[in-house]
């Protein structure tokens, strides 16, 4: 008997931040620097993206104009080898 693959999901992220010239998500769906995905900015000031993600729990973190920034939103957090913490996305099987 074969495994069934669980097929990825899409999760929009969003981040506040109007003064904002530039906002990349990062994460261990990305290789964390080594290809974040660009986000969006939307007249209201709100930088967004929807990226396909496997089944399970993610880390992120979003990086605004070359600083690592914190969102606000995720329910949950874990510390990291940094000092600072990632953000969780739990992303359930369908």
């Amino acid at each position: 008997m074969t495994a069934k693959k669980l097929k990825k999901l899409k999760e929009t992220f969003e981040l506040a931040a109007p003064t904002a010239g530039a906002v990349l998500l990062a994460g261990d769906f990305t290789g964390w620097t080594t290809e974040p995905i660009p986000m969006k900015k939307d007249r209201q000031g709100c930088w967004k993206t929807t990226v396909a993600l496997d089944p399970g729990v993610h880390e992120y973190r979003f990086m605004v104009d070359g600083h690592w920034a914190d969102d606000p939103l995720a329910p949950a957090r874990q510390a990291n080898p940094f000092g600072s913490q990632n953000c969780i996305r739990s992303v359930a099987a369908n």
